[in-house]
């Protein structure tokens, strides 16, 4: 038989799209989704197996979280004595000992005061009831008003329906003390685990961590070792910038409210401010929830501390929305406010209090992941149809200059 007579045999990557789709890898890439969702239906089955594995990665999720956090925020500083030609691990000791030394000056200043604070509030508690039972009076005297009559019975009705529960809840709290005691215990046992741990985790991140990088690069196949790194790399850049630039711009928010706070004479002025420094970390739903203590408070004091907080609060975000952020986090995530509202609404969602801390440093790497997938389409489209209808505009100009080269 000649040749041209040999029955034609269909072969994957013999068109165009079929190249541009992977040819006969796409096919391998298929069996292999396949094959994994019959390993995760299978493991599913007997999930009981990977319990102890569970249990530890909860044990020690925690301390390297939030060693992660520190290293982001103390490396710069190690790397900045070792251009003085300070030895890495002596400059581990010398930071150890600043930040100890900055702790201790810290409870011993802060905390007496903070405790004055909280004890005063706890000895005009009874004041303050009142003035919320005459503020409620005041209020209920508006309830005859058009449109406030109905507001006002729907709050009634609610407060009603929670005093009727809560003699229930008290029941049922107490029917089961023992273990909520229990559970109490376990969980500050843990928290104390978490907070001796991680600064030995800490050390070894600092020490260490640097070589991390190097030793999953050798890992890889060569051919993809350049790719692995850029990766790498852009997540470590995007995830220390966002770590660092949010300490910075809550600390400055809890200065900011503590100055304005004492000039207007609100009451526990540095309590507060300190409760609007820790929530400010998570964006745009922190600060909803630090200036809602304030607002209860200014309320108690009276009408005209409200005015002065809300001007206070309007002046804290403009200086921080125009000044602080611009500056402080610049352009590095890139990511639309809108966006980020919606990743912090649907990690609560999935993980509650967690989700929220890690949303946005998760999506960052998520995003950094992504876009260097895309980048890969938008070559190997420039490759096979680029030149059909213009190829993509990609960063990289070695490949705008050349898309017909090799992709890996």
């Amino acid at each position: 038989m000649a040749n041209n007579d040999k029955p034609h045999r269909f072969s994957l990557s013999e068109t165009r799209f079929m190249k541009f789709m992977g040819g006969k890898n796409l096919l391998f890439g298929l069996i292999m989704l396949i094959l994994i969702g019959v390993a995760i239906f299978i493991f599913d089955k007997v999930s009981y197996i990977f319990q102890p594995f569970i249990i530890i990665f909860n044990t020690i999720a925690a301390p390297v979280i939030l060693g992660l956090i520190l290293f982001y925020l103390l490396d710069p500083v190690i790397r900045f004595m070792e251009r003085y030609n300070i030895p890495r691990l002596w400059g581990i000791i010398i930071l150890f000992c600043f930040v100890a030394a900055v702790i201790a000056l810290v409870v011993n200043l802060l905390i007496p005061v903070i405790s004055d604070q909280i004890k005063s509030f706890a000895h005009n508690f009874p004041r303050y009831t009142d003035k919320f039972n005459e503020l409620v009076t005041q209020v209920s005297s508006w309830s005859n008003l058009p449109g406030v009559s109905n507001f006002y019975t729907q709050i009634q009705d609610q407060l009603d329906k929670i005093a009727k529960k809560v003699p229930g809840m008290v029941s049922s709290f107490f029917d089961d003390f023992g273990t909520k005691i229990m559970s109490i215990i376990d969980t500050v046992v843990n928290i104390g685990v978490v907070i001796v741990t991680t600064p030995f985790v800490l050390f070894f991140f600092l020490k260490d961590g640097h070589r991390f990088k190097e030793n999953a690069t050798k890992a890889i196949p060569p051919k993809y070792r350049k790719d692995f790194h850029e990766i790498i790399e852009s997540m470590s850049m995007q995830v220390g910038s966002y770590i660092q630039g949010q300490m910075i711009v809550s600390f400055c928010i809890g200065v900011l409210l503590f100055i304005g706070y004492s000039i207007i004479g609100l009451d526990y002025s540095l309590v507060l401010a300190c409760i609007a420094a820790v929530t400010s970390v998570v964006p745009y739903l922190g600060p909803t929830i630090a200036i809602s203590p304030a607002i209860i408070m200014a309320l108690i004091t009276s009408p005209i501390m409200l005015i002065k907080l809300i001007v206070v609060w309007t002046a804290v975000q403009f200086i921080e929305g125009h000044f602080i952020s611009p500056n402080v986090m610049g352009k590095t995530l890139k990511i639309h406010p809108l966006t980020i509202i919606f990743v912090l609404l649907c990690a609560g969602n999935l993980l509650g209090i967690v989700g929220v801390i890690l949303a946005i440093p998760g999506y960052a790497v998520i995003k950094v992941l992504v876009m260097h997938l895309f980048g890969m389409y938008k070559r190997r489209y420039n490759r096979y149809y680029g030149q059909d209808s213009g190829p993509y505009e990609v960063a990289d100009e070695e490949w705008a200059d050349n898309p017909n080269n090799e992709i890996k």
